[in-house]
Parts: structure tokens; C-alpha cells; sequence
């Protein structure tokens, strides 16, 4: 059914309920599970200096949640593959499940208020729209 999964994590909750959902389907398959962590830069940084140290800031963010993802996937016996790239969620994930053809992308949902969601939208409810393969969102 699924071969080739991909699952999006950025360190939040949703992003944690992601993971383990998507490590526990890679177990009950037997396949192999990825994930991706986008770093987002600012929209319209102020100096160079605001972009270094948001880059920074990401990266040990994700070097954390990749080593607690290799952890966790290790005691459970799931072989994982972590990817960090650079860009804003939604197309940046979109785009790399379209590359990598994946079968299946496992994303969070935060639980914004309903107006939150009406006027912006949450990123599950976009990649839903336009993922290029099944989108599972784990709530």
C-alpha cells in the first residue's frame, strides 16, 4: 500500500504527534520512514546578521529533533532518514515529496482557533491541498 513515507516534523507538538505516527505505521509496514525539517528564514530580514541567526537557531533546533528522531526510531526498529531544507514549509515540503515520490506524507496539526484558520489557513490544511501524494494529517 505504502512504500515510501515521509513525514514532516519541525519540533512542535503536532510536528512530535507527526513523528510518532508516522514511526508507528513505518514499524506495522516494514518500510523505511523519512522526515523532513524545513528551516525557515525570515521574509524580510533586516541585516545579514538576522539570517545567520536564524539559520543557527534552526539548525540546533534540528539537529536535536533528527537525533531524537534517530533515537526514537532506532528502539523501535524503523530505519529513518533526516532531511533539513531551507525555505517556506508548505512549497519546500510539497516540492521535496513530489522529488522523492513519496507515497504517503504524515504531517501535525497545531489546533489553531477556527478564525485563525478561516483567514490563514494552517500549514496541514495547504499541504493537503496541494501535496503531490497522500497527506495524513495526525491531530
Amino acid at each position: 500500500m505504502f512504500d515510501k513515507l515521509l513525514v514532516a516534523n519541525d519540533g512542535s507538538q503536532g510536528g512530535e504527534r507527526a513523528f510518532q505516527c508516522a514511526l508507528e505505521l513505518a514499524k506495522r509496514l516494514g518500510v523505511a520512514l523519512e522526515m523532513i525539517c524545513v528551516e525557515e528564514l525570515p521574509r524580510h530580514p533586516a541585516r545579514i546578521e538576522e539570517v545567520e541567526e536564524t539559520r543557527a537557531d534552526a539548525s540546533s533546533l534540528f539537529d536535536t529533533v533528527a537525533l531524537n528522531a534517530n533515537i526514537e526510531a532506532k528502539s523501535q526498529g524503523v530505519a529513518l532518514k533526516t532531511h533539513v531544507v531551507v525555505g517556506h514549509p508548505v512549497p519546500a515540503i510539497a516540492e521535496f515529496a513530489e522529488r522523492g515520490g513519496y507515497d504517503l506524507l504524515i504531517v501535525g496539526f497545531m489546533g489553531h482557533s477556527a478564525l485563525y484558520n478561516r483567514m490563514i489557513g494552517s500549514t496541514a490544511d495547504r499541504l493537503v491541498e496541494i501535496a503531490p501524494c497522500k497527506v495524513m494529517v495526525a491531530n
